[in-house]
C-alpha cells in the first residue's frame, strides 16, 4: 500500500516560505507542500519577486510544488520551465481559486466550465513540459457537472496527480463539501488522486480515510493553520505532546521576527500577524476579548504585549485539539 503522504495546502497571503520554514521547525507532520500561485504573465517577463517564494534556498525544511495560475498553455509552459531549471520535478497548475479578481479572468475555477479551453491549454501544454504536471481543481465553477465533463480529458493526458477539492468555485470556502462527488470522481479518474477540504480535526481525517480508503495522498490548509499540531497528530494520534502553549508562543514569535525582517514596515508586519490570528484564534477556548485586543493593536510593542499577556495568562487550548 501507498504510504500516506500529508500535504500543505497552498493559502495566498498566509503559506508563504517564512511560514512554511518556521512551521517545519516548530511542528511536523507534513511531507511536502505546494507554494502559493504564481501568474503567468503575457509579457513571460520573470521578475525575482515573482519567484523569490519557490527559490531552492529559501524552502530548505520542506519540500515544495510551485504552483501557476494561468489560462494559456504557451504562457504556462514557458513559466515551468523556468522553474524546472531550479530542480523542480513537479510544477501545479491552479484549477481552483475561487476568488473573484482571479475567476472573472477565466482563471482557476473561473475556467472550469470552458472544456475545450482546458483541453486546448493542455494539448499546447504538456508536450512543451520539461517535467511532471500535477492539477489542482474543484468541483467546478457552477456545479460538479463541471468536473465529470473534464475528466476523460484529464486521463487522456500524463498527469502526476490530481488534488482535487470538492466544493464549487461559486462557494468559495463555504458550505458543505460534496463527498458524494468526490467519490464518483474517484471512481472515474486514472490518476493518483490528492483530498483537500475541511480536515480540521483527526476525527476528520479518520472519518474521510474510512470513507475513501484508497485515497493516500490528503492536503491540509487552514486547518494546519488554526491547529498547527494537526498533521503530526494524523501521523500519531496516540501520541500525547508537551508545552504546547510554549510550542505556539516560540513559532509566533519567530513569525514574527521574521516579517520584521522580510516585510517593508510594521504596518505590513502587523498585517500579516493579524491574518494569522484570525486562523490560530480558533485553537483556543474563551479568547475573544484577549484576542480582540491583540487585533486592535497598531503598534508592535503593543501588539507583542497583548500577545505575551495572552500566551503568559489566557492561553488554553479547546479540549477537542
Amino acid at each position: 500500500m501507498e504510504p500516506l503522504t500529508l500535504y500543505m495546502a497552498p493559502l495566498r497571503g498566509v503559506t508563504d516560505h517564512l511560514f512554511r520554514t518556521l512551521f517545519t521547525k516548530h511542528f511536523d507532520g507534513f511531507d511536502l507542500a505546494v507554494a502559493p500561485f504564481i501568474p503567468s504573465k503575457r509579457d513571460r517577463v520573470i521578475k525575482p519577486k515573482y519567484i523569490r517564494d519557490v527559490l531552492p534556498e529559501n524552502n530548505l525544511r520542506l519540500p515544495v510544488i510551485p504552483q501557476i495560475l494561468s489560462k494559456s498553455g504557451l504562457e504556462f509552459s514557458f513559466l515551468a520551465n523556468y522553474l524546472y531549471e531550479y530542480g523542480y520535478e513537479t510544477i501545479n497548475l491552479n484549477l481552483g481559486c475561487p476568488f473573484p479578481r482571479v475567476t472573472k479572468k477565466m482563471r482557476g475555477s473561473g475556467m472550469l466550465p470552458h472544456t475545450e479551453m482546458i483541453r486546448e491549454f493542455l494539448e499546447s501544454a504538456i508536450p512543451a513540459l520539461k517535467g511532471s504536471l500535477s492539477i489542482k481543481i474543484r468541483l467546478g465553477w457552477h456545479d460538479s457537472e463541471d468536473i465529470f465533463r473534464l475528466i476523460p480529458i484529464l486521463n487522456a493526458y500524463p498527469v502526476k496527480e490530481l488534488i482535487i477539492h470538492p466544493r464549487t468555485g461559486i462557494q468559495g470556502y463555504d458550505g458543505n463539501v460534496d463527498l458524494d462527488a468526490f467519490e464518483n470522481c474517484l471512481s472515474r479518474i486514472t490518476h493518483p488522486v490528492v483530498y483537500n477540504g475541511d480536515i480540521r480535526t483527526v476525527d476528520d481525517f479518520e472519518r474521510l480515510s474510512r470513507r475513501f480508503p484508497t485515497v493516500r495522498r490528503w492536503m491540509i490548509g487552514r486547518g494546519c493553520i488554526t491547529d498547527p499540531f494537526l498533521p503530526r497528530a494524523i501521523n500519531a494520534p496516540e501520541e500525547l505532546l508537551p508545552d504546547k502553549i510554549e510550542r505556539l508562543k516560540a513559532f509566533h514569535n519567530d513569525l514574527f521576527d521574521g516579517y520584521s525582517d522580510l516585510l517593508d514596515g510594521p504596518s505590513h508586519v502587523m498585517n500579516k500577524m493579524k491574518g494569522f490570528w484570525r486562523y490560530l484564534s480558533l485553537l483556543f477556548v474563551d479568547c475573544r476579548k484577549a484576542t480582540k485586543k491583540i487585533m486592535k493593536s497598531h503598534r508592535p510593542d503593543l501588539y507583542l504585549k497583548q500577545v505575551n499577556l495572552f500566551f503568559e495568562t489566557e492561553a488554553r487550548l479547546r479540549k477537542d485539539k
